[in-house]
């Protein structure tokens, strides 16, 4: 009978698409999911320490590929510009500065 887990274990690694090959097609929401269970996982302190190990990986996997999707959003966003008079006239690109917060 397969037990059907809410965490993925980790799987021996391909040599053709890595190890956490199947992050690359989830959704920032999934990812995030899984992140969060690892998260709480790990901080109850109920697996050993090797599959500690394999799932802080993971869950390291799924922070980039989330922080990765998180960058692309923040490109796709833009700020509305406004005429002389206030009134909107256009979007251009939403630019960031070093700190995060938008430039004006």
């Amino acid at each position: 009978m397969q037990q059907n887990n809410a965490i993925k274990e980790p799987s021996a690694p391909r040599q053709s698409r890595g190890p956490f090959a199947d992050i690359k097609g989830m959704s920032f929401e999934a990812a995030l999911k899984e992140l969060e269970q690892i998260v709480t996982r790990l901080e109850r302190g109920d697996v050993d320490l090797e599959q500690s190990i394999e799932i802080y990986e993971r869950g390291e996997a799924l922070r980039a590929h989330c922080d990765q999707l998180l960058k692309r959003a923040e490109a796709k966003v833009e700020r509305i510009t406004l005429n002389a008079q206030g009134a909107p006239a256009g979007t251009e690109p939403l630019d960031l500065g070093t700190n995060g917060a938008p430039q004006a």
